[in-house]
């Protein structure tokens, strides 16, 4: 019976490693207790105790992840102790090496990282000379742990920002995984070195790191591990920007981590969901996320509280300076936290502390003393993260308004940016790249204001330029297969298929919708580094851009302090107009859209049309007299090109009288718009016309475009599929799809055209090797963008523009079938009689504006 006993407790220990190597934690701890049950009733001796070493010191670590590191250091003494009862030297050294190896990690999980690595230093000093010795499948245990501790010093290397020495040890231990046939490692040491690029601020090669080991864990099925690595992900994401994005990857994560009761990791997730909010300027609840997630570190005893507590700081002294409440104790608070930070080894988390207690100083009005703290803050390191460089180019901005000289902000300011496009400059796709414009609001903003308060239109049209739509200023590389992509792709329409289908035939839904979203958010993540992009245009400068307007005029709108301008380039004129506040135009333009989408079904009953048109009108007239009137000695009756502005971006410039009948083409940016007219005018050789499914006046409208074009190529019916239409707009001339579409408003890149066999996704564009010059999107709402700060706009009809299409036809609201096919009719017959695009759909609107609600976007 005692030798069963012995035998027995070997078998759940092994079982309960397997589960807390896999995260499952309250199954390893039930697993490993009863291990220790069987053991006390085995006789002693050197393999008994041997084993409830191993018992303990693994127990430990999972108390520790569940209860706190005093339970774990109580199992990792009790290990300890036990190890000094045996007698054999070799075994004492590797037991000891077992235990230095989970109280660094657990050291690391309570937020002390270079305590971990002397931990992590003795086993691997421990056993080193071993390994070294064992060949290929020998010692495979003493092998595995030593992978396993090179693994996690690379991971608490590059928490502390020592990128040359945490690649070195990811490395080695990939290479001897490899070669001692490890495989379940391997994954570990991808995701680590994801967090050294990361840290070097390399993020699109992190976020590709990630993703290889993120599918290594799905494949393998290991929930747990999975969940850790969307934690660094979501880190990444916000490093970027993509606040929405990284939120939903923790909603994905945190059921399991309750259900596995991952202290640790719900109180991070919930740290990063403050991060979220305090980029979105959601300060409230950025304040409460950070203290729930502050007050469950500081109960587990790990000083990863700090980072809470620096993001609630932030958040506080945020809202402090908006109203203008700065206390003395707040500056206090930072200047604490900063010495905290610093004593702990957090480095650039200290440096931010004491930039906002800079930041805090100068709004107080207190110079001398935010100059003597500045002189505290360094330059920033290579790794220094982005965020915290835009953060101490700021404040070099504020500090040098403050002392009078608007030069030197303004200096400040572009440097940062200069420095921000740098860094968009090595990200990948579309997402990635508008993303990152969060990070230098605050510097932009505060450029446009000093160029406002000027009265420089020059400057400001300068400004405007250098900080808004950087997403279309660039050069889009020839795609490249991936195949990847694609399946995630396919996948995602199939099931919008399935859900259709089971949607008409009364079949739930939800488990279906369920796996959409998560599809979904696979394709974007992949498309992230799927999408490559050439160099930057170089910011259109006023000369070039007067040049290539000729007889037109372009207004750029801006807002800035609640106030609305617009710059107007006209001539050789560039002329400052002040519209007053931006507010009642910004809600009439969405009162228009909803007026415009309410107004668009064909059989509307004649009483509604007349209360719902005399709203559109009524809407139209105040933002004509609000934007357009107040311009009219500037623009006269010239064709217009219009750079709007948050919910301007949704209006059909047609439909203000001022502008009925006239050319209006819409740009993200001057220099997106000078990009696209200097390609040349579009030809009309190869004509690709494609017909989607439900439409009423479908037919008809085909028809009439084939009086137009000859030689079109004509797909409908069941060749109108995703595939086939891709493959034609690959190389087209001029491009007219007849379809349902709609638009995407939380995941621009899921907006969509329907076609027979599904939807074809804005996402999909991206993999044109040649993308169409001229297309009309004659469904409804794919003009229209997700804006981000900066006025980073995407959608359908922004993604064709940022793929090379010069000119892409699109209505911004809904519209009916019957006016639609009217309206496209009329804007081919312009189109075959020469007419530029703007041109024809000037004059297909005018018969109808509130009924034809379309945009002309690109060139014009």
């Amino acid at each position: 019976m005692p030798a069963r006993s012995l035998e027995r407790a070997r078998e759940l220990y092994e079982r309960g490693w397997a589960e807390q190597a896999k995260l499952r934690l309250p199954s390893a701890i039930r697993l490993l207790r009863r291990a220790l049950v069987h053991l006390e009733r085995a006789e002693p001796s050197e393999e008994r105790a041997a084993t409830r070493a191993r018992i303990l010191y693994t127990l430990g670590l999972c108390l520790g992840e569940t209860s706190g590191m005093d339970i774990a250091v109580q199992a990792f003494d009790a290990a300890r102790h036990e190890i000094e009862t045996i007698e054999d030297s070799a075994t004492r050294t590797l037991l000891n090496a077992g235990v230095d190896h989970n109280q660094g990690l657990m050291v690391m999980r309570m937020g002390q990282p270079e305590r971990a690595v002397e931990w992590f230093n003795r086993f691997i000093d421990a056993v080193e000379h071993d390994v070294e010795q064992s060949s290929p499948g020998a010692n495979r245990a003493l092998v595995q742990g030593f992978v396993s501790t090179l693994l996690n010093r690379g991971f608490a290397l590059a928490a502390v920002r020592k990128r040359e020495r945490a690649a070195s040890d990811l490395e080695r231990a990939i290479h001897l995984a490899r070669e001692h046939e490890l495989h379940h490692l391997y994954p570990f040491g991808v995701h680590a070195l994801g967090n050294v690029h990361k840290q070097s601020g390399d993020l699109a090669a992190a976020l590709r790191r990630y993703e290889e080991a993120e599918g290594i864990f799905r494949k393998n099925e290991q929930p747990g591990l999975l969940a850790r690595l969307q934690l660094d992900q979501a880190e990444a994401m916000l490093m970027i920007g993509l606040s929405d994005e990284a939120g939903k990857h923790l909603d994905e994560a945190l059921p399991l981590m309750r259900k596995e009761k991952l202290g640790q990791e719900i109180a991070e997730v919930e740290m990063f969901r403050a991060s979220a909010a305090l980029l979105d300027d959601q300060l409230d609840l950025a304040r409460r996320m950070a203290k729930r997630s502050e007050r469950k570190l500081i109960r587990r005893g790990s000083t990863w509280w700090m980072m809470a507590g620096l993001i609630e700081l932030w958040a506080h002294g945020r809202h402090a300076m908006h109203t203008k409440r700065i206390s003395n104790a707040l500056v206090q608070k930072a200047l604490a936290l900063s010495e905290e930070l610093a004593a702990n080894h957090l480095v650039d988390e200290s440096r931010l502390a004491l930039l906002l207690a800079t930041r805090l100083e100068i709004r107080r009005g207190r110079l001398a003393d935010a100059e003597e703290l500045l002189k505290k803050v360094p330059g920033p390191r290579a790794v220094t993260p982005l965020d915290h460089r835009m953060q101490r180019r700021l404040v070099l901005a504020e500090l040098a308004l403050a002392k009078g000289s608007r030069r030197a902000a303004l200096v400040h300011a572009r440097k940062a940016l200069d420095e921000l496009g740098r860094v968009r400059d090595q990200l990948g796709g579309l997402e990635l790249v508008s993303a990152t414009a969060v990070h230098g609001r605050e510097l932009s903003e505060l450029a446009i204001k000093l160029a406002l308060e000027d009265a420089d239109a020059r400057r400001l049209f300068a400004w405007l330029e250098r900080t808004r739509a950087q997403t279309y200023r660039y050069e889009p590389l020839e795609a490249t297969d991936n195949n990847e992509v694609t399946e995630r792709i396919t996948e995602v329409r199939n099931l919008s298929w399935a859900i259709l289908r089971h949607g008409l035939s009364g079949q739930p839904t939800a488990e279906l919708r369920g796996k959409l979203v998560k599809a979904q958010r696979e394709a974007n993540r992949l498309g992230w580094h799927s999408q490559r992009w050439g160099r930057p245009r170089p910011v259109a400068g006023i000369n070039e851009v007067i040049a290539e307007l000729g007889q037109r005029a372009m207004v750029s709108y801006v807002v800035s302090g609640g106030e609305m301008a617009a710059v107007v380039v006209a001539g050789d004129r560039v002329s400052l107009v002040r519209l007053g506040a931006a507010a009642e135009a910004l809600e009439s333009a969405q009162k228009l859209h909803f007026d415009l989408n309410a107004l668009a079904p064909d059989h509307l009953p004649p009483p509604l049309v007349q209360v719902i048109g005399a709203s559109a009108r009524k809407q139209a007239d105040r933002l004509d007299a609000l934007l357009i009137k107040p311009l009219a000695h500037l623009i006269g009756d010239r064709e217009l090109v219009m750079v709007p502005t948050g919910e301007l971006y949704a209006v059909p410039w047609g439909v203000l009288p001022s502008l009925h009948g006239r050319p209006v083409a819409t740009a993200p940016s001057a220099t997106a718009w000078l990009a696209a007219a200097q390609a040349g005018k579009p030809k009309t050789d190869r004509v690709l016309v494609v017909q989607g499914p439900g439409l009423l006046f479908g037919h008809g409208e085909v028809d009439k475009l084939a009086t137009y074009h000859a030689n079109a190529t004509m797909l409908s019916g069941s060749t109108a599929t995703a595939a086939e239409v891709m493959a034609h707009l690959d190389g087209a001339d001029l491009v007219h799809v007849a379809a349902h579409g709609e638009h995407e408003t939380e995941n621009a890149l899921f907006s969509r055209l329907e076609l027979v066999d599904g939807p074809l996704f804005a996402h999909e564009l991206g993999r044109l090797r040649n993308p169409p010059a001229h297309v009309v999107l004659a469904a409804c709402e794919l003009a229209l963008n997700r804006i981000r700060p900066g006025d980073e706009a995407l959608g359908f009809a922004g993604a064709m523009l940022a793929g090379g299409t010069r000119t892409v036809v699109a209505a911004a609201s809904k519209v009916g079938d019957e006016a639609s096919a009217a309206a496209m009719a009329d804007y081919h017959r312009a189109l075959v009689a020469g007419a530029a695009p703007a041109v024809a759909l000037a004059e297909a609107m005018a018969k109808d504006p509130f009924r034809r609600p379309f945009l002309c976007l690109g060139s014009g």
